[in-house]
């Protein structure tokens, strides 16, 4: 086996093992996503923070629905026209997704900083309108990013579409390397914007307490909690991938082998950190319960109706059974 040929297998291998937390991930985050738009649907749209967060569980649900294509393609057995159909149009949408979710987390940050610290605000950053709007433009705005058009090349072996990069020309190339960083610049402007909001937000909460004379140490320790817990988890999920995805585009675009062994290194850091931004899908529902009161009341109250459906069905059907 010569050079070539074993970095294709590593190639290979890092595609399968990728394919597979995949596959795993799928069945957690569809149960969990399902759940909250099942929950999210009988919200009413009554404040801006619902409104964001319906668009936020929307594109989660979407991503979501995207992930069984985007593993299948991965497989080195994947026949050549899902491979095509997975990098024209599912691992776009994916990809949009992924980024209408961390500009609506941005934006949820904004609207509880327009809330609780800038309450002079609340003309623009509490209207519902605004809201409604705001989310119409990120979901119009990122999803007519081009790339869908750039990617026209025809192939005839699936063995050439080693990467998605395989079906732009030239031009396409280029716009996609423009796209990503304008999308990392997006994703660092975001967190610059949630880190502010949250601390403003802390500060603001605690100093609340102590001019109401108040010692409610637990009460200031639950907001510090959240707040370190929203900051966390969205760095943890798409900080690692948003280090590695600039230089990685570096190395797509202007590499003439895709199996030169810095690529291969690359390829490696990149899949398993996208899949580690991946996870926030699964943890974003969990988030909702522990932020968000609507939320968690509406669930606690729909998971009560359903136990006292399932209760007043298995009552009927027991006497029958005894029969």
């Amino acid at each position: 086996m010569n050079q070539k040929q074993k970095m294709w297998r590593c190639l290979e291998t890092i595609n399968e093992v990728v394919s597979f937390f995949y596959f795993f991930m799928f069945p957690i985050a569809l149960l969990l996503n399902g759940v909250a738009a099942w929950v999210s649907l009988h919200l009413r749209s009554t404040s801006t923070f619902i409104v964001y967060l319906k668009n936020l569980v929307a594109a989660d649900l979407l991503m979501t629905l995207t992930l069984p294509l985007m593993a299948a393609s991965k497989l080195p057995g994947a026949m050549i026209e899902l491979r095509m159909f997975s990098c024209r149009y599912s691992d776009v949408i994916f990809y949009n997704c992924l980024y209408t979710s961390i500009t609506l987390m941005g934006l949820i940050s904004l609207d509880r900083f327009f809330k609780i610290v800038r309450p002079c605000g609340k003309v623009l950053g509490q209207n519902v309108v605004f809201s409604l709007v705001m989310s119409t433009l990120v979901w119009v705005v990122l999803f007519a990013l081009p790339n869908i058009i750039l990617s026209n090349r025809s192939v005839t072996n699936g063995t050439e579409i080693s990467s998605c990069m395989n079906l732009k020309g030239p031009v396409g190339l280029e716009i996609h390397e423009n796209i990503v960083i304008y999308l990392n610049v997006l994703f660092w402007l975001v967190s610059v914007v949630i880190v502010v909001c949250y601390i403003c937000i802390t500060n603001k909460v605690i100093q609340s307490f102590r001019n109401s004379g108040s010692n409610n140490n637990q009460g200031k320790q639950k907001i510090k909690l959240r707040v370190f817990l929203v900051v966390i988890v969205f760095f943890v999920s798409f900080g690692p991938y948003h280090f590695v995805r600039i230089p990685y585009t570096f190395q797509q675009v202007n590499y003439s082998s895709n199996t030169d062994c810095s690529y291969l290194k690359g390829r490696f850091a990149k899949e398993f950190s996208l899949w580690f931004a991946t996870t926030n899908i699964c943890m974003n529902p969990l988030l909702y319960i522990f932020l968000c009161r609507e939320f968690k009341e509406k669930l606690m109250s729909m998971m009560k109706n359903l136990s006292i459906s399932f209760q007043a069905a298995s009552a009927g059907i027991s006497p029958q059974s005894r029969s």
